[in-house]
């Protein structure tokens, strides 16, 4: 490993003097400066250790040998755009066909997930010949414009919500409309959906695409209840628009049982379009949009090409191969479960001894903890959590929040993460919670309690 050219302090401060201030650090009080990783740990200049949670896009592992050799391999061999014919792109789109549901055979590699699912948009209205998109309250499905525009994550704090977006209920049966009681809400989660189509044809306004994540992620960790795609499916393709499923940051095997997120609404369900791409080269820059034939001659029917300069290029795809190969060869579907299993009953341990685990939630290694003030009225507790993943820092663990009241804390480490890791941060976790409840008075202001603990951290 070279010498590093900067100190922290300095590192940091070009940071703030050449990057630009809206891209926010982790810890922004402490920084913390990595200089290499491996698998599912991240080491700092001072050679400290941390237990990465969040990296969802080192899926395998961080510089996972097979994946380093077959970038290294295929780099010394060629890399190009894609106007050339080169047997990776085939083959890989060969190999990821096989992992999904027959109609869907006709693939568009990008260089991220942001451009994947603009062009998934562009698909959609293209093929429907319609303009309006229906999204999930507090959605977030990336930064180009067009994609801003569908993600009330992002333009409620910007300039609004345009008229030819619709927002529907986040399907969530802890803190939605319909909760964990109601007799069916998936059914009634998906007639938001309806009414939102038919008020949006009251106005004249054309339904071109449905737009959701299989599990909603920064919308705080979110499992739609069974049957809600069912229904919502039928309901939009009733209306003439096509479901979208964006497994950007949940597909390759995350949830442990598929491959695929939204295959956890069972066999008989299959979207229109599927975009994928954060853990697809495991840190290096590639992303897919998958569609139907259908709808892949009503783009090409315009005349107009579709080209993507490194999209697909023989690197990229070499990369995507090899992280095929170790998700196979090392079994990561079967520990996704197990492990995501195991964490799941260790920490619906601490929600029967620690008041402010108010849910838990998840599915392989996509786990949510849903931080509370009070059990029945389900109070988020934003300061608390914010305090509890900077103790965590302090215990060599990186986690980080979400959620729109940023109180679940979350969990979607790599894939290599183990049941020593998920007992290791438990502990952690109940340590730190049990530090909160002797520090917190019950009729305190808990926030300015919260400051005053922080500050002498």
């Amino acid at each position: 490993m070279s010498a590093e050219l900067y100190s922290k302090e300095e590192t940091l401060d070009l940071r703030k003097r050449l990057v630009g201030p809206s891209c926010k650090l982790f810890f922004p009080e402490d920084p913390v400066k990595i200089v290499r990783a491996e698998g599912q740990y991240i080491y700092d200049e001072k050679g400290r250790r941390y237990l990465d949670c969040i990296n969802n896009v080192s899926h395998v592992g961080h510089c996972h040998p097979v994946v380093v050799k077959a970038a290294h391999e295929q780099n010394k061999v060629l890399n190009t755009n894609t106007r050339y014919l080169h047997d990776n792109l085939v083959e890989y789109a060969t190999r990821l066909s096989k992992t999904l549901p027959e109609k869907l055979c006709i693939f568009y590699f990008v260089n991220s997930g942001s451009e994947a699912n603009d062009l998934a948009l562009r698909l959609a209205r293209q093929y429907t010949k319609h303009q309006d998109v229906i999204v999930l309250d507090h959605a977030y499905h990336g930064h180009l414009t067009s994609l801003i525009d569908i993600s009330p994550y992002k333009f409620r704090k910007l300039e609004g919500q345009k008229e030819w977006v619709h927002v529907v209920p986040l399907p969530d049966s802890y803190r939605g409309p319909y909760r964990e009681n109601h007799e069916d809400p998936g059914a009634a989660y998906a007639n938001e959906v309806k009414k939102c189509i038919d008020e949006a044809h009251r106005k004249n306004h054309k339904i071109a695409a449905f737009f959701i994540e299989s599990l909603p992620s920064v919308a705080g960790h979110i499992i739609p209840p069974a049957g809600y795609f069912q229904k919502v499916a039928e309901y939009v393709r009733g209306a003439g628009g096509v479901f979208v499923a964006d497994e950007i940051q949940v597909g390759f095997g995350r949830v442990g049982k598929h491959f695929w997120a939204f295959q956890l609404q069972g066999e008989d369900f299959a979207p229109d379009i599927v975009t994928m791409g954060k853990p697809m080269g495991n840190g290096h820059p590639i992303a897919c949009a998958i569609t139907t034939k259908e709808i892949a001659d009503a783009f090409t029917g315009t005349g107009v090409e579709y080209f993507n300069t490194f999209g697909g290029n023989p690197v990229s795809c070499a990369i995507g191969l090899a992280v095929l190969d170790v998700i196979e060869k090392e079994n990561l579907m079967h520990r996704a479960t197990e492990v995501g299993n195991y964490m799941m009953e260790l920490l619906n341990k601490q929600k029967s001894k620690h008041g402010m685990v108010g849910d838990v939630r998840g599915v392989g290694l996509f786990i949510g903890v849903d931080l509370v003030k009070d059990h029945e009225k389900r109070t988020p507790a934003t300061a608390e959590a914010e305090f509890i993943i900077r103790r965590l820092k302090q215990e060599h663990i990186v986690v980080s929040t979400d959620g729109p009241h940023g109180n679940v804390i979350k969990f979607k480490p790599p894939m290599c993460f183990t049941k020593e890791n998920a007992k290791f941060v438990v502990d952690a976790l109940d340590k730190i919670l049990t530090g909160i409840v002797c520090q917190l008075p019950s009729s305190a202001n808990q926030k300015t309690v919260i400051k005053g603990i922080l500050s002498v951290q």
